[in-house]
């Protein structure tokens, strides 16, 4: 990857880079704030990085919290090896794992959204003594009960062949999706901020991570993924019953539909803080941060 890249992006991701050395590749992550405040780790999706955080990160740090924002294996600043097995969600899960353990947290909240629910809630369930509260924006970890329907784009990006040609070599994820598809308001991504979506990815081979995402969607409720979750879900449900759960959830999101919500999130949190999104499309953190960030900082007051 070009070193001539300005990472901050025009000022707009000003964070001093810190690594963790894992055997599968070097992770990049920023750790922002005062070391002793309430923590607060936040966990992105596909195809994006971090980056998806940074009006969040600000507005943590300026009312005093500390906040954690990884790049998953295969995104923004980690490194991205050519090897499609290592981008499976529980590996991702065991590298987020590691991670945090490695920061020695207490009294977290972690915030996730997309694959970052699979990724940072196996870390949270796990650890469940030393997280505060929970905010989930639009995933999930429980197992499907039918067959999962999936939006075109999605489903083109599964096939084999077409996928490859969309994914690696058209770049279409952050292109059609992250810009377009996935967006209620695509016109308020400025250039700089595209750009800064663009750059973790020049090239043909640095763009794997990001095609094993849409393949590891369960079909139903068997398969390795939908066991990953339940397992998930099966220690979590239980863990957060008595504390705090916030979820935000973008009614227009062609991923992650509303009747996910009332279906999955609903019944297991009935005690959960929900708030509908409306005008809002998958990448809420673009569409709806400045609904979303004032909901999670009454939240880590309450």
């Amino acid at each position: 990857m070009s070193k001539s890249i300005d990472w901050t992006f025009r000022g707009t991701w000003p964070h001093a880079p810190q690594w963790f050395e894992h055997e599968n590749g070097r992770m990049h992550y920023v750790d922002v704030g005062p070391p002793d405040a309430q923590p607060v780790v936040l966990v992105h999706g596909n195809p994006t990085w971090g980056y998806v955080y940074r009006r969040f990160i600000e507005a943590l740090v300026t009312e005093g919290y500390r906040a954690i924002v990884m790049d998953h294996l295969g995104f923004g600043r980690s490194e991205k090896p050519d090897d499609p097995d290592l981008y499976r969600v529980a590996r991702h899960g065991e590298r987020c794992t590691r991670l945090l353990e490695s920061l020695d947290l207490h009294e977290a909240t972690v915030v996730v959204q997309d694959w970052g629910g699979p990724i940072g809630l196996h870390w949270a369930a796990k650890h469940s003594d030393r997280v505060r509260g929970l905010v989930v924006l639009n995933t999930f970890v429980r197992r499907p009960a039918g067959p999962v329907r999936l939006p075109l784009p999605l489903k083109l990006f599964r096939t084999p062949g077409v996928g490859e040609l969309m994914v690696k070599g058209m770049n279409a994820f952050v292109k059609v999706f992250l810009f377009r598809e996935g967006l209620t308001h695509p016109e308020r991504l400025t250039t700089r901020e595209k750009a800064a979506y663009l750059a973790p990815h020049p090239r043909w081979r640095d763009r794997t991570a990001m095609l094993v995402f849409p393949r590891e969607i369960p079909s139903g409720p068997e398969g390795p993924v939908s066991d990953y979750v339940d397992e998930i879900n099966h220690r979590l449900v239980p863990a957060f019953q008595n504390k705090p759960v916030l979820i935000a959830w973008p009614m227009k999101d062609v991923a992650f539909t509303p009747d996910i919500l009332e279906e999955m999130w609903v019944p297991d949190f009935p005690h959960a803080n929900v708030h509908r999104i409306d005008d809002a499309g998958h990448y809420i953190q673009e569409d709806a941060h400045d609904q979303v960030i004032p909901l999670l900082l009454q939240h880590l007051k309450a």
